[in-house]
């Protein structure tokens, strides 16, 4: 009894509730539990340091790694497994968590994506006559179908340019008169007459509702002051069965982006990107890590696609 009752004590913290429910449904390292709780190393150690000598969690090593998992005291495993039941549904981050665990499991599984990292990691690093970055950027931007294409927050319009040499219109939305000028003009100068340049806020498109096939914020969500607004425009503006592309950075901690870029948020999280895109009424989401930068502070690239119901 007096073991159970010790049992009943550590579940009497909801950090110490959060990782068994995690555990009770995988093997995770250390830096996993990080990532999907947002909680120091120390902390985390020290918690699952206090579940082990409880009997409620065990480790194994993996190479380099440790991983842990729950465990239950003989004949407690019923009890246990609702006790986390009724907790979890009490503890507002567990949706959180569960959503955070899936992606991680996601990134474990997805050894098809590390092949085609380490091939584009050697794609012109050697010569090879024809062979470019640009030469593959325009294939497949040849292989879009025509659609309207709402470029938001689209700058200078360099991508916008390239956009437009398939869709049958880009729609080109900038806050900055300057921008859209200049936009403009290098239209107008290329002859480009499927491009239409709108001035206006991420938070209040200049596009009526389902004017779009394709809403595109290539690193323009972390300068909008309430990035779930801008999502919930977007979703507004594309037609069913629309698509929304969002390409911005992983979360930071480069303060000095702020002053430097301008930037209102240090990038996303990849759980971050997932929720807001649900919570605009998005669904079939898929968000992944796609680029890390080779210098310093190393900044890593996210692109998420989602789909507004038919």
């Amino acid at each position: 009894m007096a073991d159970f009752l010790k049992v009943l004590r550590l579940l009497g913290e909801e950090g110490r509730v959060r990782i068994l429910r995690l555990l009770e449904q995988e093997e995770l390292s250390v830096a996993e539990l990080q990532e999907i709780l947002g909680m120091g190393q120390s902390r985390i150690s020290m918690q699952l340091s206090q579940l082990k000598l409880a009997g409620l969690v065990d480790v194994r090593r993996v190479g380099q790694k440790s991983l842990y998992r729950m465990t239950a005291p003989p004949g407690a495993e019923a009890i246990l497994a609702e006790t986390l039941r009724r907790c979890g549904a009490e503890i507002a981050a567990s949706a959180q968590d569960d959503e955070a665990l899936r992606l991680i499991l996601l990134k474990r599984k997805d050894k098809l994506r590390s092949y085609f990292d380490e091939l584009a990691g050697r794609f012109g690093r050697n010569y090879v006559p024809g062979r470019s970055w640009e030469g593959l950027a325009e294939m497949l931007l040849r292989l879009l179908p025509p659609m309207v294409i709402a470029d938001l927050g689209a700058g200078e319009g360099t991508l916008t340019l390239m956009l437009a040499q398939r869709a049958l219109r880009v729609i080109a939305v900038d806050n900055s008169e300057k921008m859209v000028e200049y936009g403009m003009g290098v239209a107008r100068d290329h002859g480009v007459k499927n491009v239409e340049y709108r001035l206006g806020d991420l938070e209040e498109l200049p596009l009526i509702a389902e004017e779009a096939d394709l809403a595109l914020l290539h690193q323009s969500l972390h300068h909008s002051l309430h990035p779930a607004k801008t999502l919930e425009e977007a979703w507004r503006i594309l037609k069913p069965g629309g698509r929304i592309v969002v390409m911005d950075l992983q979360k930071h901690g480069l303060e000095e982006a702020r002053e430097l870029y301008a930037d209102v948020w240090l990038g996303f999280s990849q759980v971050e990107i997932t929720g807001l895109l649900r919570k605009a009424g998005f669904h079939q989401i898929e968000v992944a890590m796609v680029h890390r930068e080779a210098e310093t502070p190393h900044f890593e690239t996210l692109l998420a696609m989602a789909e507004k119901s038919r």
